[in-house]
């Protein structure tokens, strides 16, 4: 049979993505600008990039799983993005990280993993001045390490501490390496197209071979296939189509195969299998892995399955060793997306797994070498043992893999360095309580990981090189581990300000005291409360009593309980003890109420359904913190998660819209709408702009659209908050417009305006008015100065200076006093305008340079900024409006080019993000306490929008729980869109979702008297309707549910016992009655007979 027909044995080989249950989810990962994969692994761990930033590195064991806290362990040693990492072929515990701080850290991971954040690297390596790319081991010499800065490769020997090798002829920045698998030459690619071999041992210049290769200036990789004289390097073509090239050393500069893919943008990272010939091609940013089996002869390249899921920020593939050989599975990549570390398992499908399939796993490059960096760098080779995976062919069978896991510290008062001495590794012990020690947070499955026992070197060590033992945390280093800390939203925050004597901030409080035993002489109803008590310990039992409660608003004021914090992770899970019912208290706040245990009970049932209690309390109590890990307390509940948004009915929809202007700044919202009319850019000629009534919907005739015509292009336009008939519109020739919309509309085109205003001598990017004072205007130019306007007297009034390129937007705070701006330089400016013309803070804002917002938050104590990051990724921020040094957080969504423009409700504390040709309506809750930013329901619309603008509060439908109302802009269309909270009882006021709001629809003071210093704050007003009574007015009827009384339940059980012997008697004088039996009489055998 020719050698085409002849199918491959992992032709079939599936990919099987787990359960999200068996991922490690809830991490925190960014947008990266590196050559580097930003994840590896070894047979005992997995380090990947953490945070947005990228210079922290998160260490966890590999067969890990479940959500992780952001006050888990990391190592922090760098102080910009970690570009690479990679871990030791012959110390699953020695990690080598490269960064853009010039250095490279090699660290030492505890075989228990990290138990504390670690900061000490076991040595550093500096590149001076230059940004480390790259950084790899040696494939057949133990200690020795390459890295590659701009054009320089360099070769370090780690046991020396020293630097062994430096190379520059690269001209350009080198993006890949890859070693050959006997580790006798290195392959680059290079920024300036080309592809090199590269011999650090050669006499003359390293470099050995030159060949151009994908002629895209974009990045590109290499890796060498194994032994063989081959390499493979991806990249793009001159069309930007994403490429793959395979080039044969004996041949360079001819490619034996080129393989045009698609015009993605994604960056693919080669990952290949050298015993399988699997090559698996994963794109940064792409959701789709593509696996390809390589050949020796045509097509050279042979498409397998392909995965398609989540969207990938890195990836890597798992030693060989590591793997489930048993479950016949030939790879595992781990795929690193935004929050979530997946495994996925490639299986050949066989219709057993009872026994090895030895045909699919030929002998592997072991993990074990006598080659020494010293020694390869004069010149010896010396290949790496192979090792068999099969188990039976293992010293201990079936027993898992045990890890080597790394080098005892280095120590600089030692002479002589011996690469020995550095890298003493104690024989592993082979019992399965040591390799499940590795992870105790790891899933049930048993992990194969490691290196066998038998050809571990057993090296003495003397106890000057021994490192101490880790010290184990006691878990209680938070402080809040004895109970669930409480805080109140920001609604009950508003309320209980607005209206100290009602207050609304009632909490959900475990019981302090500890529960007595049941004992004999308590009823069933009474034990059945005693042991209820200790059900609150299980998180699970707590948050379905929250939730229920929550929902049926049976407190004496019907008040909804406050959202409770999330628990560290480092708290520990509860354990048996002798007294099972004793409950943990909790830390009380200022305010707090107990809820009855009856009541409690009442409650738990309740949200249970029929079902009940199924479990005792110990039980249910145990059986949580056994199988439940700590990170998995839930979180803050709103009380808006549920939100949903509704568009209006096609009736009130404005239809036929032409013309719609497509070049409106970036710094321009686009779209303006009060109560009464919207305003919307036309195309063409004249800067004009539409106004359509709100009050006249329907489908518009064709023909002439009446427009406001200002004669000059038009940079942004908004509505006078005060006055619905006023426009202000800012031209490209400095010139603001006002014009003044007559009752009914416009008629006709009309290009007279009720005012100019002479603002600037360079376009503006932008005007805002004033929240609260009449007639005062701010105007941001291309000249990088912000002046305020007094319309009234239409004079000058003051100057803000500071920025150093485009400024994005500006924003008031609540109070009117300060106001901050986002600039195109990165940073963050508050302003105190009537005091100061320079900021009075300033700090780092997005880095992306297309465009950012900002806006105030929670009573003008935090700042919210949306932009880019350096891979334009979408993002929001929060910030400390007094600390601008760092955001609190920052939460991705997408790579769009549209500008997220925020729309933030303060009574809710509902932001509302969306972009121009979205059709998503992002909504965050923004809290004062961690996370900061909350998702909520995201709302999808049935088509793109080109423009989203909110009403004033007032102008909600609060009687049907509107607490927010929109108008939305499409191509042809002006839809009204609501969103409401889901509600039972929406016939009453939600007093618990409308505090008093500002009233910002009409002026607090005047231009004089905001510019006098003269300030006042805004009223605030009950949006309450008349007629319409309040949910916590409403006292629930229901029956208080009091503990019962032993006496009562004695006297009737004494009145059940007589009653009984009545019975009893009137039975015995009817028949006869005797306590005798028939077995009485019976005879039995011998007492000896029993004794045979």
């Amino acid at each position: 049979m020719a050698w085409r027909f002849k199918a491959s044995k992992y032709k079939n080989a599936a990919p099987i993505v787990p359960k999200a249950e068996a991922c490690v989810r809830e991490i925190c990962v960014g947008s990266y600008q590196t050559y580097g994969n930003n994840i590896a692994a070894s047979a005992a761990f997995m380090a990947f990039n953490w945070e947005h930033s990228g210079a922290s590195v998160a260490v966890l064991p590999l067969d890990d799983c479940g959500r992780k806290s952001k006050t888990m362990p990391l190592l922090h040693g760098h102080t910009d993005t970690v570009t690479d990492l990679k871990f030791s072929p012959f110390h699953d515990g020695l990690l080598a990280t490269a960064s853009q701080d010039c250095l490279v850290k090699i660290w030492h991971i505890p075989e228990k993993g990290l138990e504390q954040s670690l900061s000490d690297p076991e040595a550093v390596f500096s590149h001076k001045q230059r940004r480390v790319e790259t950084v790899g081991f040696h494939p057949t010499a133990d200690g020795l390490m390459y890295s590659t800065a701009a054009g320089c490769v360099a070769l370090f020997d780690i046991a020396a501490q020293k630097e062994i090798f430096s190379n520059n002829e690269h001209p350009e920045v080198i993006q890949s390496a890859s070693w050959r698998e006997d580790g006798t030459v290195l392959a680059t690619s290079c920024k300036d197209k080309c592809v090199r071999i590269f011999d650090p041992r050669a006499e003359g210049s390293p470099i050995q071979m030159l060949a151009e290769s994908h002629q895209s200036i974009k990045d590109s990789r290499v890796v060498w296939l194994g032994n063989q004289s081959r390499i493979l390097t991806t990249g793009f073509d001159a069309a930007r189509l994403r490429q793959v090239i395979i080039r044969d050393i004996r041949n360079f500069n001819t490619p034996e195969k080129t393989l045009e893919l698609d015009c993605s943008t994604g960056i693919l990272m080669p990952l290949f299998d050298p015993d399988t010939n699997m090559l698996f091609l994963a794109g940064k940013g792409d959701t789709t892995i593509n696996y390809l089996e390589i050949t020796d002869k045509d097509p050279y390249l042979i498409e397998g399955l392909r995965h398609t899921g989540e969207q990938t920020k890195g990836a890597c593939l798992v030693p060989k060793r590591a793997l489930k050989v048993m479950e016949a599975e030939v790879n595992r990549v781990l795929q690193l997306t935004s929050n979530m570390v997946i495994p996925i398992m490639y299986q050949v499908p066989r219709k057993t797994y009872r026994d090895f399939h030895a045909d699919l796993y030929p002998e592997t490059t072991g993990y074990k070498t006598e080659l020494i960096a010293s020694e390869w760098l004069v010149g010896t080779n010396q290949p790496v043992p192979k090792m068999n995976l099969d188990p039976a062919k293992r010293e201990h069978g079936d027993e898992p893999i045990i890890p080597r896991l790394g080098p005892k510290p280095f120590s600089s008062n030692t002479g002589d360095v011996s690469f020995d001495k550095v890298f003493a590794v104690p024989v592993a012990p082979g019992s399965h309580e040591n390799i499940s020690s590795v992870g105790q947070e790891n899933c049930s499955e048993t992990p194969t990981q490691g290196a066998k026992p038998d050809l571990i070197v057993e090296i003495e060590i003397k106890k000057n090189h021994e490192r101490e033992p880790n010290v184990a945390g006691n878990g209680n280093g938070n402080g809040n581990g004895n109970g669930v800390q409480k805080s109140l939203t920001t609604s009950e925050r508003r309320k209980s300000s607005a209206d100290d004597d009602e207050s609304s901030d009632k909490i959900f409080e475990q019981n302090s005291e500890s529960s007595e035993n049941s004992t004999e002489g308590e009823d069933r109803t009474d034990a059945d409360l005693r042991r209820f008590s200790a059900v609150r310990s299980s998180i699970a039992e707590r948050r379905r009593v929250y939730e229920s409660r929550s929902k049926s608003q049976v407190d004496e004021k019907a008040q909804s309980p406050v959202p409770l914090r999330r628990e560290s992770s480092k708290v520990e899970p509860l354990k048996p003890s002798g007294n099972s019912n004793v409950i943990p208290s909790a830390g009380i706040d200022s305010k707090r109420i107990s809820v009855p245990e009856g009541k409690l009970l009442e409650e738990h049932r309740r949200g249970n359904g029929a079902a009940g209690l199924k479990k005792s309390a110990t039980e249910a109590a145990f059986s949580a913190a056994s199988t439940k890990r700590t990170s998995t307390v839930f979180g803050k509940v709103s009380k808006f998660r549920h939100l949903k948004g509704t568009p209006g009915h096609k009736s009130t929809h404005i239809e036929n819209l032409r013309n719609l202007s497509r070049q409106i700044p970036g710094e321009c919202n686009g779209f303006h709408a009060n109560h009464e009319r919207v305003a919307v850019p036309l195309s063409g000629p004249g800067g004009k702009i539409a106004i359509f009534e709100l009050s006249r919907p329907g489908r518009l005739p064709d023909g002439v659209i009446p427009s406001l015509v200002n004669g000059s292009n038009i940079m942004d336009f908004q509505w006078d908050p005060f006055d619905a008939q006023r426009l202000a519109v800012a031209c490209d020739d400095g010139i603001v417009k006002l014009w003044r919309i007559d009752e009914g509309g416009l008629s006709e085109p009309t290009n007279a305006p009720q005012g100019e205003l002479t603002a600037h001598l360079d376009k503006i990017y932008f005007i805002r008015f004033h929240p609260l004072a009449a007639d005062v205007l701010l105007t941001a130019s291309y000249d990088m100065t912000i002046k305020l306007w007094n319309l009234r007297t239409m004079q000058e009034m003051c100057t803000l200076t500071g920025h150093t390129d485009q400024i994005f937007d500006f924003a008031w705070s609540p109070c009117g006093k300060l106001g901050a701006s986002v600039c195109k330089d990165g940073k963050i400016r508050v302003y105190n305008p009537r005091k100061s013309e320079t900021p009075i803070r300033e700090g780092n804002g997005p880095v992306g340079t297309r465009g950012a917002r900002i806006t105030w938050a929670l009573e003008g104590h935090y700042i919210v900024c949306t932009g880019f990051d350096k891979v334009s990724e979408r993002q929001i921020s929060v910030y400390n409006a007094q600390k601008l040094t760092a955001p609190l957080n920052t939460a991705s969504l997408d790579v769009s080019p549209s500008i997220l423009i925020p729309y933030y409700d303060e009574d809710s504390s509902t932001l509302f993000v969306t972009g121009k040709g979205d059709s998503t309506i992002y909504c965050y809750e923004i809290t004062d306490e961690e996370p900061y930013i909350c998702p909520l329901s995201h709302h999808r619309c049935s088509s793109l929008h080109q423009g989203l603008s909110f009403l004033t509060k007032n102008h909600c439908d609060v009687a049907s729980v509107e607490f927010s109302k929109a108008y939305r802009l499409t191509n042809t269309t002006i839809e009204p869109l609501s969103f409401t909270v889901p509600r039972i009882k929406s016939e009453l006021f939600q007093d618990d979702l409308f505090p008093p709001t500002r009233i910002t629809w009409s002026a607090t003071l005047s231009a004089d008297d905001w510019f006098g210093c003269n300030d006042k704050a805004a009223a605030k007003v009950s949006l309450k309707p008349e007629g319409m009574d309040t949910l916590s007015s409403i006292q629930q009827v229901s029956a208080a549910v009091k503990k019962p009384d032993h006496s009562q339940f004695a006297s009737k059980s004494d009145y059940e016992s007589n009653k009984q012997q009545e019975i009893q008697k009137s039975v015995s004088a009817r028949m006869e009655y005797t306590t005798k039996l028939e077995q009485d009489e019976m005879e039995g055998v011998d007492e000896n007979e029993w004794q045979e």
